[in-house]
């Protein structure tokens, strides 16, 4: 196999970094390309897993489909892997479609707020963008497998797994996240992309219910003490936008689904953070001047903040992702919570 890395952030790193491990002498992979805007960083990364000439680093503008689709034929791509931020989703994704390459990202394409009542109705959805074109890649005979990270990703599967062989009907799929997580040295630190961290938190949620479909709410509406496995124990936590919501109604709405939420655990400082970007409009993506310059706010923060990529090292404790299901079985109501590290079913 051959593949394309478009993004060496920390997850692109990560994933670079597992390959060489996995496959030390290219029994499945022959080439794994690294790519990213920021040339030392592609080549930096090539240089930790120490093998130049099967991981090479290459410059590249994710925003230009042009530029993806001549770097897949000129290493003979076979899979391209998105590791950047959901707002370059649609060119790669549009490269791949033309380059005939298999797809891979671990967020879909983004939302855009209704514009009279962003927290009642949903306008265009997360992954709207990609569903459309999904009659294209099926006339290609390609794949494109589209939200497969942890969330989303790990938890769909658990969704599946839970209707499929611990219940009889499925009625609630409920993802929660959160931890206990401190980075030593940083009074306020973004885990993953600070711009996609900006763009979930202060987007409007999307709920799921069988009789209302999707619709929107306020951000970090409804809190709930949830308690979390593995000593982490009780956090607080608040509805967010994410792709799970608009994933797994469209697959299991035939199981006796009623309901299905994302809430993620946000510090209220934190929270408070998030409020006062959004209330300077620093969360802004549209273009401002500066000077002799055109910025994006947000793309500014992201930038100016602390580099998630290399607080691993700074970080104590521990997260856990999973999923709160409710369902029957076997005439009773029961409930399942799925961790990263499984669950058990019981009885109430």
């Amino acid at each position: 196999m051959r593949v394309l890395i478009v993004g060496t952030g920390g997850v692109g790193e990560a994933i670079a970094r597992i390959a060489g491990i996995q496959d030390s002498t290219g029994e499945w992979l022959e080439l794994m390309v690294l790519a990213d805007y920021n040339l030392n960083r592609a080549l930096e990364v090539s240089e930790k897993i120490g093998n130049l000439e099967r991981f090479p680093g290459e410059r590249i503008d994710a925003s230009h489909k042009d530029q993806i689709i001549t770097l897949a034929k000129k290493y003979g791509i076979d899979l391209i892997m998105n590791c950047c931020s959901p707002q370059f989703n649609m060119p790669i994704f549009d490269a791949a479609l033309e380059a005939g390459c298999t797809y891979m990202d671990m967020a879909m394409s983004l939302s855009e707020r209704h514009p009279t009542e962003p927290f009642k109705k949903t306008y265009i959805k997360l992954g709207d963008l990609q569903y459309a074109k999904a009659r294209e890649w099926e006339e290609k005979g390609l794949l494109a497998l589209l939200g497969s990270g942890v969330e989303p990703g790990m938890v769909d599967v658990f969704a599946r797994y839970a209707a499929d062989h611990l219940f009889d009907e499925v009625h609630e799929l409920n993802v929660r996240d959160g931890g206990n997580l401190t980075v030593k040295g940083y009074e306020v630190a973004f885990g993953f992309s600070i711009w996609t961290t900006i763009e979930e938190c202060l987007n409007p949620p999307v709920i799921w219910e069988r009789k209302r479909g999707w619709f929107t709410t306020a951000p970090f509406s409804e809190p709930e003490i949830f308690d979390l496995p593995e000593g982490i124990g009780p956090v607080e936590m608040v509805n967010v936008e994410h792709e799970e919501v608009l994933q797994m109604p469209r697959y299991l709405k035939n199981r006796g689904l009623k309901r299905v939420t994302f809430k993620y655990g946000l510090e209220k400082k934190f929270i408070q953070v998030l409020k006062t970007i959004q209330a300077l409009n620093l969360d802004s993506t549209k273009k401002i001047r500066v000077g002799d310059v055109e910025v994006a706010p947000r793309d500014v923060i992201a930038v100016a903040a602390p580099d998630p990529a290399g607080m691993g090292p700074f970080m104590h404790g521990k997260t856990a992702a999973g999923l709160w299901v409710k369902g029957i079985k076997e005439g009773l109501e029961r409930k399942s919570t799925t961790p990263t590290r499984g669950g058990g079913l019981s009885a109430p």
